[in-house]
């Protein structure tokens, strides 16, 4: 409690003598007991809103531990994603979030936020089993923490209504409704230039696996750069027509599930003649109604890969998919990719193929739908951007984001 001299002065002799009573009583209880007995209210947590996922196990309020897991949410594929604001926290406490979720996909440092839009990492957690738990001297009395920092269905529209309000080179649309009825955002970007006949298509989307936020950093990342003052920003819009969807898996993301290996399949198992997810249905139509035209070039799937892998890297197709014009503009973009994307999270070569060893339903993904359903010389690939390291946060993200740009552009300008 604090008085002011003027305070007292207005006050009777007998408010005052009881003020003075209250205020060493006060003192008295500072000493005698722990600072969260006296000061720190009751711990409390919601995961009532977008993206949010959390089941409490145990808050115990004595040692300021909070323990919990990912909501559980049958049939929506991985439970691993967890996201939630924690209150009743006394600026400046430490207080414990301890997580129980598969270790092959919990992250070694949590994201954490104080405004639920910038976030940071948490010092390394604790692993125990299939727990982990993460410390945080909390300094504002509401605190955010989640697996990785959230990009939510809210964000995805944010960036696609803002990119079109502030640059006159952007169209934005909705691809599709889901099969819950909710909208997926997604913008073109295009600037007065080359002809249309003569532009290149480029598609880039990403969270066909809902649980990797870190993918639609990377989608932003490259969104920013595309529309910044770069003069290679610029050459890109002016040749080139580039559709960005920075969500696939909307349903998911918005109530916090995993979506990976989800019911009937997942969307990067649903690139098939009869698809059952309606963005994967009608990103198909538009892929191929591009290339119909002679006007596709580029198909990049954004995702985050196992906890193990501390550099980007890319999957590609099955050799047996390329033609030798494929195979060689593939290995050009590699190479540009290499010289581009050079850290924090730096590619260095590393690629993985993904054919009949490495998934029953390998044809039904979507950089080999592209590859097989389109123009010999299209390059399909997903870019896998690590998630485990000091530097897989928002700023590490997008800045893989804008070297993809770079890379992009460089692929195009120096083809053989």
């Amino acid at each position: 409690m604090r008085v002011t001299i003027t305070a007292l002065r207005s006050i009777s002799p007998c408010q005052k003598r009881a003020c003075l009573m209250r205020c060493l009583a006060i003192l008295l209880l500072t000493t005698m007991c722990p600072a969260h007995v006296l000061l720190a209210g009751d711990l409390a947590v919601d995961s009532d809103f977008s993206s949010g996922s959390a089941k409490v196990i145990e808050i115990d309020q004595k040692n300021r531990i909070i323990r919990i897991e990912p909501e559980a949410n049958p049939e929506r594929g991985w439970e691993c994603w967890w996201y939630m604001q924690v209150t009743g926290i006394e600026p400046g406490e430490t207080i414990t979030i301890d997580v129980g979720s598969a270790p092959w996909a919990t992250p070694n440092q949590a994201a954490v936020s104080s405004d639920n839009r910038t976030w940071q990492q948490s010092s390394a957690g604790k692993r125990d089993g299939k727990r982990i738990a993460y410390q945080h001297k909390a300094e504002s009395e509401t605190c955010w923490f989640a697996w990785g920092p959230p990009f939510t269905v809210e964000d995805a529209q944010r960036l696609v209504d803002q990119s079109a309000k502030n640059s006159p080179h952007v169209t934005s649309f909705e691809l599709c409704q889901t099969r819950a009825g909710r909208t997926v955002p997604a913008l073109r970007v295009k600037e007065e230039g080359v002809p249309d006949e003569q532009r290149k298509g480029i598609w880039i989307q990403a969270r066909q696996h809902a649980w990797e936020s870190g993918s639609s950093w990377v989608s932003r990342g490259f969104v920013q750069w595309l529309l910044s003052d770069d003069p290679r920003a610029t050459t890109l819009r002016q040749k080139s027509l580039i559709t960005i969807v920075p969500v696939m898996d909307i349903d998911n993301v918005a109530i916090g599930a995993g979506g990976k290996n989800q019911i009937p399949q997942d969307h990067n198992r649903d690139w098939s003649d009869k698809p059952h997810w309606n963005s994967v249905k009608v990103a198909q139509q538009q892929i191929l109604e591009q290339d119909k035209a002679g006007q596709f070039d580029l198909f990049v799937d954004l995702h985050n890969p196992d906890a193990g892998a501390k550099n980007p890297y890319f999957y590609t197709t099955t050799s047996d998919y390329l033609s030798e014009e494929g195979n060689r503009n593939l290995q050009h973009f590699l190479a540009t990719s290499r010289l581009e994307i050079t850290g924090p999270l730096a590619f260095k070569g590393e690629t993985r193929e993904s054919g009949p060893s490495y998934d029953k339903n390998w044809t039904q993904i979507s950089k080999n739908w592209v590859t097989k359903n389109t123009t010999k010389g299209v390059v399909a690939v997903t870019l896998e951007t690590a998630w485990n390291t000091p530097h897989s946060n928002q700023e590490g993200y997008m800045t893989v984001g804008h070297q993809l740009g770079l890379a992009i552009e460089r692929y195009f300008r120096t083809m053989p």
